[in-house]
């Protein structure tokens, strides 16, 4: 398997190895990503991308909602997976299925973080002014 981060910086691959291993082991233990200790662990390394500047789509490692998953699927095979089964008119395998549908949790996840952080100012301005 290739590095997924362009710069191969260390920080970026601990994060995706990190979170890689949280969604594992979420499955295993066929537990939601939505709830604790998922979710604040989840949220831990989110702000440590973000303060990496990792979620900034268009730098160096792109740890954006959309960079992350695309890099867990290609990590996972899913988009090979979900190629053979359109062609093959099969439904992908529970495995696979659970996969994606952590996938779609953590994108979902990531989005309502990044949006909220970007805007945390706008709604705390009377806050930073008070400073």
């Amino acid at each position: 398997m290739s590095d997924p981060t362009p710069d191969n910086s260390s920080l970026a691959n601990d994060l995706i190895n990190r979170i890689d291993a949280l969604l594992l082991d979420a499955e295993k233990n066929t537990k939601p990503l939505e709830v604790d200790p998922y979710r604040q662990q989840l949220f831990e390394l989110f702000v440590t991308a973000d303060g990496a500047g990792y979620l900034k789509e268009d730098l160096g490692v792109d740890l954006s909602a959309d960079g992350l998953c695309k890099i867990l699927a290609d990590r996972w095979g899913l988009a090979e997976e979900a190629q053979v089964s359109t062609a093959s008119q099969k439904k992908l395998s529970p495995s696979q299925l659970s996969k994606m549908r952590m996938l779609w949790a953590l994108m979902r996840m990531w989005m309502e973080w990044t949006y909220a952080w970007s805007r945390w100012t706008e709604f705390h301005q009377d806050l930073i002014e008070e400073e």
